[in-house]
């Protein structure tokens, strides 16, 4: 899995902090660590990330900006705190929003099951 960062971007992942044990439609995550906040969230590129979820879970995932459909975040299967299963899936990014030093992420629906 790749390491969590805040530091510089040669490292093997930015961490990615989410408000809910899972993601849905709406659900935001925030990136941090990133060069450049304010250019990622204009123009988005590929970046690794380490999300952790309000559980305390971390899985690794990948933003996506060569599908057609748009930019994604792409989620391996992971298992919750609690123990439940969650399957790999690949969202679309709705939106990307620099916040101070980070850039949030705006959940869309899902782009594959």
């Amino acid at each position: 899995m790749p390491r969590p960062t805040d530091g510089p971007a040669e490292a093997a992942a930015h961490l990615a902090v989410c408000d809910h044990t899972h993601l849905f439609p709406g659900a935001r995550c925030r990136v941090r660590g990133l060069p450049d906040p304010g250019a990622f969230a204009a123009g988005p590129a590929p970046v690794e990330l380490a999300l952790r979820f309000s559980d305390d879970v971390v899985t690794e995932a990948e933003v996506r900006t060569t599908d057609p459909a748009g930019p994604v975040l792409a989620v391996p299967e992971y298992t919750t705190g609690a123990g439940t299963t969650v399957a790999a899936r690949t969202w679309l990014i709705r939106e990307f929003a620099r916040t101070g030093d980070e850039v949030e992420l705006i959940i869309g629906g899902h782009a594959s099951a």
